[in-house]
């Protein structure tokens, strides 16, 4: 059957009609944010925004109002929902396809796309808005856009009209030192970190190029990581109105929300190797041992601890027992009447710093021998391991002839006792390690002894310990600080 050309063009028309509906039908299923060319833009009039929402509890939260608040100012306002599990109570979430409830554990039947939260989020910018807000002023989110285009810092903020609002933070964070120091900002309303309930926005490439860029809680993680990276934050002045229907109205809310908080906070701090904060007026929080805890490293091999090939020195909760330690052993040795004097680099660290060497894991006093039978705890330990009423654990070590305080019977950090004689007016020892500075010595040093600042007290020290350090570690040893096995790892980072 031949087709004659009235056919053939009808037939053509026909195709072409059909193509087009196809394509027209396709387009409006597409996201309205991926139509457009260009980088990370949903649309040609002006950037947009990615709400993302985070920090919230399954239990108890205003997201549903949160949502509809934005999309009431934009239908097609892109928005994220983000848990690490499916959360329960259901959330009620318009099923639309701008806004995606993303869900960060990885699953057996998911691809791993589907847990990395930068996948739900095709924008240049991110809003990190917390539960608890609402949008009422139309074009918030544009001006944050312009605030932080214009502006210096890498982050800007809007607080919300909350009970706890924003306010600025100075942050300094120490790796080396496992500390993070929260203060006042000198220069607000650009500042470090925020406390407080706030809006902030960013863009998406910064917050995906974070280690852990939606670890809860949100702002701790979110403020650690950019102060660190050395980003600063602007606290603008607009406000986002606060929830009609907030959540956590109940005590038992809080007081659950509460809980889940700061046990949240404490995972993410030790997971972070963040040990010690510090806050303006001297307040302490510690995450790291204690006596009821194993220490925070292991066993020592070649005088060098794990940490410090991570770059790390000592970390402060293990130097706080090593003080309590010190302190409690000198008070027990002077109380009995045993001469005891600060050995190796516990002698440097005192003349050093006037206190423990930052990146020492141990400290060591000299003994005299025939002083040992003057204390109950070491006669105790010359027969077994002895748990004195303060839970420091006495014994004889395992290495050798000299005595260990342990911190408690779960926590090895310790004091080591070396117990030494005179012989022709050298100082020796029955037990030798293979350290540089363990050798004999004079007597005369010890007589007499002489007081030095040591870890928050006063300790007992060979008089002419300058001279008595160099004997031991050599010429220049208090002003040239090296690691303690430099074969190993140098302090400049050679070797």
């Amino acid at each position: 059957m031949r087709l004659t050309r009235c056919q053939a063009a009808l037939a053509a028309a026909i195709t072409l009609n059909l193509l087009v509906l196809f394509y027209v039908s396709w387009l409006q299923h597409q996201p309205r944010n991926s139509r457009a060319r260009g980088p990370r833009r949903a649309s040609a009039a002006g950037p947009r925004v990615t709400v993302l929402v985070r920090e919230f509890e399954a239990f108890d939260n205003a997201v549903p109002e949160l949502v509809d608040s934005f999309l009431q100012q934009d239908p097609a306002q892109p928005l994220v929902v983000a848990a690490d599990t499916l959360p329960y109570p259901p959330l009620a979430l318009p099923r639309i396809p701008n806004v995606r409830l993303a869900l960060l554990q990885p699953a057996l039947d998911r691809p791993a796309a589907a847990s990395r939260p930068e996948t739900y989020v095709t924008t240049e910018f991110v809003a990190l808005v917390p539960d608890g807000a609402r949008a009422e002023t139309p074009g918030q989110l544009e001006r944050m856009v312009e605030a932080l285009r214009v502006g210096k810092a890498r982050l800007v903020a809007a607080p919300v009209a909350t009970a706890n609002p924003a306010r600025c933070l100075a942050l300094n964070v120490s790796l080396r030192e496992w500390t993070a120091r929260y203060g006042a900002a000198p220069a607000a309303p650009r500042c470090d970190a925020l406390d407080g309930d706030a809006v902030v926005l960013l863009r998406a490439r910064d917050l995906f190029n974070l280690s852990v860029p939606l670890a809860r809680p949100v702002g701790t993680s979110l403020f650690l990581q950019t102060s660190l990276r050395g980003w600063a934050v602007q606290l603008l002045d607009l406000t986002f109105a606060a929830a009609r229907q907030p959540p956590l109205t109940t005590a038992h809310a809080r007081w659950k929300a509460e809980r889940e908080g700061r046990a949240r906070r404490a995972a993410l701090l030790r997971a972070l190797g963040i040990r010690l904060v510090s806050w303006e007026g001297g307040r302490l929080e510690w995450f790291g041992c204690n006596k009821e805890t194993t220490r925070c490293f292991g066993t020592v091999v070649g005088d060098t601890p794990a940490y410090l090939y991570e770059e790390r020195w000592t970390p402060p909760c293990c130097l706080r027992a090593l003080r309590e330690t010190a302190r409690y052993v000198v008070g027990v040795l002077e109380a009995a009447g045993v001469r005891y004097w600060l050995e190796g680099g516990s002698l440097l660290g005192a003349a050093r710093h006037g206190d423990i060497i930052p990146w020492d894991y141990d400290v060591d006093l000299g003994i005299y021998l025939e002083d040992v039978g003057n204390c109950e705890q070491l006669r105790g330990a010359e027969a077994g391991s002895v748990v004195d009423e303060r839970g420091f654990v006495w014994e004889k070590a395992v290495e050798g002839d000299f005595f260990r305080v342990q911190y408690s019977e779960s926590n090895h950090l310790h004091v080591d006792l070396w117990p030494f004689y005179p012989r022709n007016g050298v100082m020796t020892k029955d037990t030798w390690l293979d350290h540089r500075q363990d050798v004999e010595f004079p007597e005369h040093f010890l007589q007499p002894l002489v007081p030095l600042p040591f870890a928050g007290f006063v300790a007992q020290a060979p008089n002419n310990y300058r001279r008595f350090l160099e004997l031991k570690f050599g010429p220049g040893v208090i002003e040239n600080p090296q690691y303690p096995n430099p074969a190993l790892l140098s302090l400049t980072g050679s070797g």
